[in-house]
């Protein structure tokens, strides 16, 4: 498979399943299955342990290309795939005891609001974390910690700040927390989960952009730039799913016969300006994040282009979703249909839109 693109065979199976997952809140086991098959849960791992052959530029448009095809699908993947970056950080025992399964999830929280007790075996952790997409099929989990010594008082990294590391439980160690009941990304499942003086071994605690153990698909990308780029695509997808949608809905004869004839210029002229936002949007942010996996593969990334993205990234995110509620008001009845695939993606999109990483456009 071109890891550019999504195979229509793949988007089929998708959008057949999308309803059901809706209803369950959850994804579908067929959808499931297909990302199992397609290696989807482990994009940053090379072939040799379980994932594909790809690079960061490849992730990034296959991520948008889930997304197009169903967001809570895109959204999912982005987020558990995620975690095969960590693998980088971790010893190569519990790399392997971990991914080389078919069947590893993992799914976790970017927050940090657990403490880990430092004792001579490793940790002892508490804590409660409110969103993790994929939580009902999640093999594994990731969470975020404060480190305390045994009195209680903060261990200081080498910046005299609290030291931060981030730990991985399995399913078994976990309390599932139901947490998620927004209007939209209903089928990623997103609850909380939570551990209660859970003693963890220290090969199971590892830093983010710290020493790599193995070489990934996105090698030591900046950990920030990482997230915003591949949450923002999740965005473009959907947007692009949106607009053809409404494109179909909308733009054909029949429909604009509602509409006087400089009604109907006015309708037609705002979906051209909001496509062709969009796509500068995409093409600047594709182009800025090329640039930066270039820069980093030849060792020359600098402060500059990553702050660059990071602009890039939130302009993208937010021009999908003003897209969106542009064009929204010209859809009529079958827009504000719960049941209906546009109100979904609408739905998805303005979920999707309240994670704090790409609140603020600048």
């Amino acid at each position: 498979m071109d890891i550019f693109s999504l195979p229509s065979s793949a988007t089929d199976i998708i959008r057949k399943y999308t309803q059901a997952s809706e209803e369950a809140g959850q994804l579908h086991l067929e959808i499931i299955k297909l990302i199992e098959r397609e290696r989807w849960f482990k994009l940053y791992l090379t072939e040799e342990h379980g994932g594909l052959n790809t690079d960061l530029p490849g992730i990034l448009r296959l991520l948008e290309s889930l997304a197009k095809a169903d967001g809570s699908t895109g959204w999912t993947v982005t987020l558990c795939s995620g975690a095969s970056w960590f693998a980088g950080f971790l010893e190569d025992e519990l790399r392997d005891e971990i991914f080389l399964k078919l069947e590893t999830c993992i799914t976790g929280s970017g927050a940090t609001s657990g403490t880990a007790v430092k004792t001579p075996e490793g940790y002892l952790v508490t804590g409660s974390w409110k969103y993790s997409s994929g939580a009902l099929h999640a093999t594994h989990f990731t969470a975020n910690c404060f480190i305390l010594n045994q009195d209680g008082s903060d261990v200081l990294d080498e910046n005299g700040e609290p030291s931060v590391r981030s730990f991985v439980f399995k399913r078994s160690e976990i309390r599932s927390i139901p947490t998620w009941s927004s209007i939209g990304m209903v089928a990623t499942g997103s609850h909380g989960f939570e551990v209660s003086h859970l003693a963890v071994p220290a090969s199971r605690s590892f830093l983010i952009n710290g020493d790599m153990k193995m070489q990934t698909n996105a090698g030591n990308y900046p950990f920030l730039q990482l997230a915003e780029t591949t949450l923002a695509v999740n965005f473009s997808g959907m947007a692009l799913h949106f607009l053809e949608l409404a494109k179909t809905l909308v733009l054909n004869a029949t429909y604009l016969q509602r509409f006087s004839e400089s009604q109907a210029e006015i309708v037609q002229e705002v979906f051209t300006r909001q496509q062709q936002l969009l796509m500068e949007a995409r093409k600047n942010f594709f182009q800025t994040a090329d640039r930066s996996w270039h820069d980093l593969q030849n060792g020359s990334l600098q402060n500059t282009i990553l702050e660059e993205l990071s602009q890039t990234s939130r302009r993208l995110a937010h021009i999908s979703r003003r897209l969106s509620e542009n064009i929204w008001p010209y859809c009529g009845l079958e827009a504000a249909r719960k049941d209906s695939e546009l109100n979904r993606v609408w739905r998805d999109i303005h979920t999707a839109s309240q994670h704090a990483l790409l609140t603020f456009e600048s």
